[in-house]
C-alpha cells in the first residue's frame, strides 16, 4: 500500500499514526495491497478554501475526501479488488482539535484526527452518511475499524464519539 502523508498545516500531527490507521483501515476493507492513497494536512484557511470551492459552505470542516478511481470493497470474501489511485484526504487539525475538545468523550487531536483518517478513507471508498441507515453502516464500520486498530495498538481508551463531517 503506497500511503503519503503530507503536512502543510503547521501544526504538529502525529503522521505516523495516521499513515498506520490509514494502512490498517485499506487492509481491512480488502482494498488492493498496491493501490494509492494521499493524505494532506493543512490548516484552517487552506481547509475553507477548499470547503468554499468543493461544497459551497462556508468556514474549514474537518475532513474531505477525494476520490479518484473510484474503488469498492469486494463484495464476497474470495474477491479481489483491482489496484488503483484511491485519491485524497485533506485533513484539518485546528478543526479535529476543537471537535476532540467538544466531543462527549473528549480526547486529543490526533485521536480525532485518526478518526477522521477512516472516516475520509470510508468515503473514498464510497460510503455516505446522508441518509439514516448509510449512516448507521459508515459509523458502525468506522468505530469498528477505530477500535480494531487501538486494540492492536494496545490502545484501550473509548473511541472517541463519532464525528459528522
Amino acid at each position: 500500500m503506497s500511503i503519503d502523508v503530507n503536512n502543510e498545516s503547521g501544526t504538529e500531527v502525529d503522521e505516523q499514526a495516521i499513515l498506520d490507521i490509514a494502512r490498517y483501515a485499506l487492509a481491512r476493507m480488502r482494498i488492493h495491497p498496491l493501490s494509492e492513497l494521499s493524505v494532506i494536512v493543512v490548516d484552517e484557511d487552506a481547509m475553507e478554501q477548499l470547503h468554499i470551492q468543493w461544497m459551497d459552505l462556508p468556514g474549514p470542516t474537518d475532513v474531505m475526501s477525494f476520490p479518484m478511481d473510484e474503488l469498492r470493497p469486494p463484495s464476497k470474501d474470495d474477491e479481489e479488488t483491482p489496484q488503483g489511485l484511491l485519491g485524497d484526504i485533506v485533513l484539518c487539525p485546528e478543526v479535529a482539535k476543537k471537535q476532540g475538545e467538544e466531543a462527549e468523550t473528549q480526547h486529543s487531536m490526533d485521536e480525532e484526527l485518526q478518526l477522521l483518517t477512516v472516516h475520509g478513507v470510508l468515503h473514498l471508498l464510497g460510503y455516505d452518511h446522508e441518509e439514516p441507515d448509510e449512516k448507521a453502516e459508515m459509523f458502525g464500520l468506522q468505530a469498528a475499524i477505530v477500535d480494531g486498530w487501538r486494540a492492536e495498538k494496545g490502545h484501550d481508551g473509548p473511541s472517541p464519539a463519532p464525528t459528522v463531517s
